[in-house]
């Protein structure tokens, strides 16, 4: 960013900072009021970091703040403000943008920020800065707690926060390409930090008493300062090993020196004796080219070899996801003297301050005081320093806080923690996967320091060993931790050091753990299990035999005396008795028979007073029909009603039956309780061996082992040591017969520098020599070289493939096998009773199968396996409900009838319910309705509600038009009017069907008089809309619900008007039937010769009754013209067709307009003063009636509109 692209007011504040004249700053008058300004600017900063990039541009900390800083440390507040706002420009650009971004503009935004971050790194590696540092940090740790103000407090704070912010800026890779040993900027720092003596105030802040509130901010300082360090090679620096490093660097040498050499050699081998000008042509025979003929090599025989058919082609492209895991930045080797420097902060860290500072950051993550994920920074510093510790001269007690049982304890847990988010949160995976990898370093450091203490000279320190790793190994979440990491290993997520760790990790723990089974005879360890016990079916209580009539009239012999005292009101009745709830689902009628059967109840157990009250209770809530009584009964009579209802038999309730699962071929939905069963069982490490001979493992190690050339010795020998293992010491050779092990054993065994991996050559011969000597007995050895192998499929490839079918390779499978005769049985049996329509296939096969004992999971099983069915979901279970009985044919003929006999009615449902012989819920019947096509959507049985009519209008009665409300001036008389008349429209449209066939010439009348109202154009492209559907349905043949879609401004307020939807239901056109659509449609039942009537039943006619066009403007009708008869026989079908009466209403006397001109009319009324609404509009003037006639001869849109239009009319002509 240029300077002189710089915001004005902030280039303003920038010069009232000062000027610096060589060596010493001039600072201005307004300098504090300039750095505080400067401070507010960064708070109101955007999203693109824009005063922050400004800042760096100008280089305004290099330029003013460190002078600053340097020349005028004493002056307090100026001090304060200046570090302030170094810790805000200084902070990490992941913290300024949240993470790296995804857009371009963004992330070039957040590689400027980190630019800058470089270069203020860069001017912060002088010894004079931190020098001022340390001296004013020193001087405030030199103040008692009392003497610190809270202002002193924050400037510690600030100096550590700013220490922390210069040594997190991460190296610039274009600037710094030094080779080993060069000093990098962070060298510079870290050398500017200890000559100023700051390494060794931290030092004091992790170990004093009263600065324990620091520690966090310390190890953060620490674990950056040690970011490009590896613990080996510090611990080697101070042990003479300077010969050390220089003979790991000539081995390095003689190494590739070697491999160089021995490629010499093979191209020298490869050159022949006699050099040709022309390299010649071959033929490849067994190596077909492109068509049917073999290749022509047209290249020299030494090339032959590196031949392939993959040669000129563009390689794969391997998807982003796909791609493998960056690895992390790869540890440089820093100058001599910072190393040296950071050995001896090592040694003075672990003596004195190490087991303190990590009691109290893991006090604070435990009591979740620190921020989130700071235990990163416990588990590097307990990976880093237990290593250093181990390697230069091992001394327990100096790492004795972070050994233990405890120790293991939280490191397992966040590593458990971190692999279940790594699991769930996809798009922080990899973010999750560094966490894991280091949480596993802690883990392997651990181990190491345990087996290190094996070795020790003392007796106790062994005695402890001994103690931690029983503690361990008895611990199944430790012993289960590696199978999961390798289970569930991701080389798109986890980098491949990761991999490198876990294998190392995996076997230095089960060295461990096979040397301490040898110790041992018999190691008990702790076994966890997941029980699943399916839950009993409960058990369906029979129900008790109802008494006999003489027991009933024992019973009543007792009761009468009761019943007697109750009548009289000797006895008090209960107030809490209520038969009916209206909040229940359960329908009306079923109350009632309930509240009969609960009466019956307490009779029956001698609630005389119970049975009383609710028989009165239900008197009132059911007075009709006299089923509990009538209103004006007397005791008489309702003793002998207590009577009848005890005696009677009424039909009870069956207890409903457990619904019973499907059954499908892999999955029980049974529901099963899993208990965690926790008991001890004697441990063989064979077996828990045997839980690593599994594709996922072998797989890992083979990816490890492709890159064996980059691997160092130790990795290569640990994932050959599984290897063999895995194939020796279970036997289990044919586990890595795979085609990329043996590839990778090619690309071995041809490398000319193979000798310096002579452990990996001698297990590939081992694995090649019994991978041929089982190829000579099975053929099939070849093929299952593509395919990863379980010890099962490694059973069958040494024994037989027939081993595990008969049961001898497995203990697991308690089925019995089936026999050719049963499966000629099954067979016969499922074309038997395939074809028998309502019934159980399965249950028949089971009912009629000779060999006893299968059951319905393993003869479906059986079905499928021999092919005569797809899947376990072609046998569903019948579900068994609660007394669910079918429809059977009468009772849905019945249902049908009574349908088309209340269909008319307000309620509908009501009077089915009513009616119907077969007692049913009202859920049920409304189901069968929609199931027989009956009704299209459940709000057509809603009960209707009934609007208030008026007197019958003159003429009304005698046409069957229904009677119009009356009308008077007043607005609110019209509103209740147009609020009753959207109730009727509702009500209509819940009643209309899509099968509904229009009344012939329904709808002429009401055309006409739309024609004289204005709508000829909506009009028309209805009469359009009809012909075309019933042409194309007739040239089609196939009949599909049309939409009406106005595509002019005329039409959409046409179907915006009551009397025009009012045609269209007249029409037998449905309106919307949901939320989901939008526009009226054509029914798929009506025919092209119905449509074609509806057309001609809405065309113009003129005085003669002919259809004709609207050759004259509108007239405003001052009555509306009584109905005209249609004439008989106008486009009907046969002449037996009965019509349906259809009510037409009429338009009400106020003058009927479209929305736009009601609008235009009520402006004009309002312009005039107003007018009563019985009055009339005068009659247009002569050329607003020319206007309108020339709108109607061509009712087509304008525009973009019209062309559509004309376009969709001549593709239907066409």
């Amino acid at each position: 960013m240029d300077w002189y692209m710089m915001n004005c007011e902030l280039l303003a504040t920038c010069s009232a900072l000062g000027y610096l004249e060589g060596d010493v700053y001039h600072r201005e008058p307004d300098c504090l009021e300039s750095v505080k300004d400067l401070i507010r600017y960064l708070r109101h900063e955007d999203e693109s970091r824009d005063v922050r990039q400004q800042l760096g541009a100008a280089q305004i900390l290099q330029n003013d703040l460190l002078p600053i800083l340097v020349q005028y440390p004493q002056e307090k507040v100026l001090f304060d403000a200046v570090v302030r706002l170094m810790v805000n420009l200084t902070q990490p650009a992941l913290l300024c943008f949240g993470k790296v971004p995804a857009d371009a503009t963004s992330r070039h935004h957040f590689l400027q920020v980190l630019s800058y971050l470089q270069a203020y790194k860069e001017a912060f590696a002088s010894e004079k800065v931190f020098v001022v540092l340390s001296e004013k940090l020193y001087n405030l740790l030199q103040l008692d707690w009392e003497q610190r103000q809270e202002e002193d407090t924050l400037l510690i704070e600030r100096i550590l926060l700013l220490v922390r912010n210069v040594l997190h800026v991460p190296p610039d890779p274009t600037e710094e390409q030094g080779v080993d040993g060069d000093a990098s900027v962070h060298d510079r720092v870290l050398w500017a930090l200890h000559i100023s003596g700051m390494d060794d105030l931290l030092k004091f802040l992790a170990s004093a008493q009263v600065e324990q509130q620091w520690a966090l901010h310390v190890l953060e300082i620490i674990s950056l300062m040690f970011r490009d360090q590896s613990p080996e090679e510090l611990a080697a620096l101070g042990q003479g090993t300077a010969g050390a490093e220089h003979r790991e660097d000539t081995q390095e040498l003689e190494t590739l020196r070697q491999r160089e050499l021995a490629e010499k050699r093979t191209r020298a081998r490869q050159r022949p004796s006699r050099h040709s000008r022309f390299g010649g042509s071959y033929v490849l025979q067994g190596i077909k080219s492109i068509g049917d003929r073999d290749v022509v090599f047209h290249k020299g025989l030494h090339n032959l070899k590196s031949y392939t058919h993959d040669l000129g082609k563009e390689p794969r492209r391997l998807p982003r996801r796909r791609q493998a895991a960056p690895e992390a930045e790869p540890s440089r080797r820093s100058a001599r003297n910072v190393r040296l420097f950071l050995r001896h902060f090592c040694q003075d860290f672990l003596e004195n301050c190490y087991n303190r500072l990590m009691l109290l950051v893991k006090d604070q993550l435990v009591r979740e005081k620190a921020q989130q994920h700071d235990e990163t920074y416990y588990l590097w510093a307990t990976a880093f320093f237990m290593a250093f510790n181990r390697l230069h001269g091992f001394r327990p007690e100096l790492v004795s806080e972070t050994v233990g049982v405890r120790a293991f304890h939280f490191i397992e847990q966040n590593l458990t923690t971190y692999y279940e988010m790594a699991l769930m949160d996809k798009k922080e995976a990899t973010t999750w996967a560094r966490r894991m990898h280091l949480a596993l370093k802690a883990y392997q450091e651990l181990l190491r320091t345990v087996q290190e203490m094996d070795r020790s000279p003392e007796q106790a320190v062994r005695d402890s060993s001994q103690v931690i790793k029983s503690n361990i190994f008895y611990l199944m979440e430790y012993r289960e931790l590696f199978l999961t990491l390798f289970r569930k290993f991701d080389e798109t997520k986890q980098p491949r050091s990761f991999l490198r760790d876990l294998v190392e990790t995996a076997h230095l723990f089960l060295r461990m753990l096979e040397r301490f089974c040898r110790s041992r005879a018999n190691l008990v360890v702790q076994s966890k299990r997941v029980r699943r016990k399916k839950k009993k079916k409960p058990q369906v209580p029979e129900a008790p035999a109802p008494p006999s009539a003489a027991e009933l009239e024992q019973l009543w012999e007792g009761l009468a005396p009761q019943v007697q005292a109750c009548l009289e009101g000797e006895a008090p009745l209960p107030e809490d008795m209520v038969p009916f709830d209206a909040a229940s689902e359960t329908p009306v009628e079923e109350q009632r028979a309930e509240a009969l059967l609960r009466i019956q109840e307490c009779l029956r157990d001698s609630r005389v007073p119970q049975a009383l009250r609710l028989l009165r209770s239900a008197r009132e809530v059911w007075p009709e029909g006299d089923v509990f009584g009538s209103a004006d009964v007397g005791p008489p009579e309702e003793t002998q009603l207590l009577r009848e209802i005890l005696v009677a038999p009424l039909p009870r309730r069956a207890p409903a039956e457990p619904e019973e699962p499907e059954e499908e071929e892999e999955e029980d939905e049974e529901e099963e309780e899993q208990t965690l069963q926790v008991s001890e069982k004697e441990f063989n490490f064979l077996d828990y061996l045997k839980r690593f001979a599994c594709a996922p493992v072998v797989r890992a190690l083979v990816l490890l082992l492709r890159g064996y050339a980059r691997n160092s010795a130790r990795t290569n020998h640990c994932a050959a040591r599984l290897l063999h293992r895995l194939a020796r010491d279970l036997h289990m050779e044919p586990l890595l017969f795979q085609l990329s092990l043996f590839a990778l054993f090619h690309r071995l065994l041809s490398d000319p520098a193979a000798a310096a991996h002579q452990e990996l050559v001698t297990l590939a011969k081992f694995i090649l020599g019994k991978f041929f000597a089982l190829a000579a007995t099975n053929k099939k050895a070849f093929v299952e070289l593509l395919f990863w192998k379980s010890p099962a499929i490694v059973c069958e490839m040494t024994k037989g493939y027939s081993s595990l079918q008969e049961g001898e390779g497995t203990t697991r499978s308690r089925v019995p096998p089936w026999t050719p005769q049963e499966e000629q049985e099954l067979r016969e049996l499922y074309w038997k009773y395939k074809e028998v329509e309502g019934g159980d296939i399965i249950a028949a096969i089971l009912a009629h199968l000779p060999t006893p004992g299968r059951t319905r999971r393993q003869v479906v099983k059986q079905l499928v396996r021999m092919g005569l069915a797809s899947s376990a979901k072609d046998f569903p279970r019948e579900r068994k409900g609660t007394r669910i009985v079918l429809w059977t044919q009468e009772q849905e003929e019945e249902l049908t009838r009574l349908f088309e006999e209340f269909q008319g009615s307000d309620d509908v449902l009501g009077n089915i319910m009513k009616h119907l012989t077969a007692r049913r819920s009202r859920a049920r019947v409304v189901e069968k309705l929609l199931g027989l096509g009956l009704v299209a959507e459940r709000k057509e049985l809603y009960k209707k509600r009934r609007r208030k009519s008026h007197g019958p209008g003159p003429g009304q009665a005698a046409t069957g038009v229904p009677a119009m409300p009356a009308q008077d001036s007043s607005g609110e008389d019209e509103d209740s009017e147009e609020e009753e008349e959207e109730d009727e429209d509702e009500a209509e449209e819940g009643r209309m069907e899509e099968h509904w066939v229009p009344q012939e010439g329904a709808g002429q009348d009401l055309a006409q008089r739309l024609h004289r109202e204005g709508l000829a154009g909506p009009l028309r492209w209805l009469e359009n809309c009809l012909r075309r559907a019933a042409g194309d349905r007739e040239e089609d043949g196939v009949s599909h619900p049309a939409p009406l879609v106005p595509l002019t401004e005329e039409n959409e307020d046409a179907m915006e008007d009551r009397r025009f939807r009012t045609l269209l239901r007249q029409l037998g056109l449905r309106p919307p039937a949901s939320e989901q659509e939008s526009f009226w449609r054509i029914p798929a039942a009506l025919t092209p010769q119905q449509l074609r009537r509806a057309a001609a039943s809405i065309a113009h006619r003129g005085p003669s009754g002919s259809p004709q066009d609207l050759s004259e403007p509108p007239r405003w009708p001052q009555d509306p013209a009584p109905a005209e008869p249609l004439p008989a026989g106008l486009g009907s079908d046969s002449e037996s067709e009965e019509p349906v009466p259809v009510p037409v209403p009429v338009p009400s006397p106020v003058q009927p307009r479209t929305k736009r001109r009601r609008e235009l009319a009520s402006e004009d009324e309002d312009e005039d003063g107003g007018s009563s609404g019985t009055e009339l509009a005068p009659p247009a003037p002569r050329e607003e009636e020319e206007e309108e006639e020339e709108e109607e001869e061509d009712p087509q849109p304008r525009g973009r509109r019209k062309r559509i239009r004309c376009l969709e009319e001549e593709e239907e002509e066409d």
